[in-house]
């Protein structure tokens, strides 16, 4: 049944969400005019593991009109007056939690960060078994619109499980026609992203997140000795900050290169807006309970 396969560990998921919580929170009194980007996702990383967790992913900021998969690589990031979002995942006993929230260091998009934190909340109000998935969607849409922005439509939520970050359900911004209906005991992430722009996003640029997705021998040294350091994310995203730390910049790039040829591994690159606007995001891990369900990861 789906109620039992996270409530037999339900502790093991909110303290994940917890984790990923505090973290956040954290991350958000570090988002100041000066600060280096860099600088705040390693002691938003460093704070998962004083609380008894780990990253499930790596901590990312994303600016203004990148919506998603930025984690600076070296201090050139220096926040000014961006729209910042941060992407923060935490790991308890290989449950995991997930939650984002948006910065603006501008004082100009006001609106915009309301327009998706108010279109979660609209969203978290309906959640109860037997809703239909884009019910889930068409409430996010109808919010952003009412405040004048269009939610992005090829960015979703996603279910979360044991050692995975993104699986199904696939959770909506506008009404996709999804007739499939909620459960008691699904457990998922509801992710808006509100944009004063066209409202969807391509990849653009060179990846900073990477994950492993296959085991193979390689005949490159400096790709199997960087392999095995890779080994070490059992599967889980990496950024190429964890490398670089060890070795220098362009030998690191160099063999991701190399092992992407061999689909070995797999790149992320920056998602960014495609008519150029302004982006926030705003993310909650939820419960669906009997009556309707539990936000994870609010504290």
């Amino acid at each position: 049944m789906v109620m039992d396969h996270y409530t037999k560990n339900l502790e093991d998921w909110k303290k994940a969400c917890e984790i990923s919580a505090k973290a956040l929170e954290y991350g958000k009194t570090l988002v100041v005019k000066g600060a280096h980007a860099l600088e705040i996702c390693k002691k938003i990383d460093e704070k998962m593991i004083d609380l008894g967790g780990t990253p499930a992913f790596p901590s990312q900021i994303s600016l203004n009109e990148t919506a998603a998969h930025f984690c600076p690589v070296t201090d050139e990031v220096i926040l000014n007056d961006e729209v910042v979002k941060i992407d923060v995942g935490g790991e308890f006993n290989d449950a995991i939690g997930d939650n984002a929230a948006t910065v603006d260091l501008s004082g100009k998009y006001g609106d915009l960060v309301k327009a998706s934190r108010e279109a979660l909340n609209e969203a978290v109000k309906i959640i109860k078994p037997g809703l239909k998935i884009r019910e889930i969607g068409k409430v996010i849409d109808a919010t952003i619109k009412k405040h004048g922005f269009r939610p992005i439509s090829n960015l979703s939520g996603h279910g979360l499980d044991y050692n995975s970050i993104h699986c199904s359900p696939t959770i909506p911004n506008f009404d996709n026609g999804n007739e499939n209906v909620l459960e008691e005991g699904m457990l998922f992430a509801i992710e808006p992203f509100a944009t004063d722009g066209a409202g969807k996003i391509y990849e653009s640029g060179e990846g900073t997140i990477f994950s492993q997705t296959a085991l193979r021998p390689v005949r490159n040294p400096t790709e199997r000795m960087i392999l095995k350091d890779i080994d070490k994310f059992k599967g889980k995203p990496f950024s190429l900050r964890d490398l670089a730390e060890k070795y220098t910049l362009p030998r690191v790039k160099m063999a991701l290169k190399g092992l992407e040829r061999q689909d070995i591994v797999r790149s992320y690159p920056p998602l960014v807006e495609v008519g150029g606007g302004m982006v926030s995001q705003a993310e909650h891990t939820i419960l669906v309970t009997k009556d309707g369900c539990e936000v994870l990861t609010k504290i």
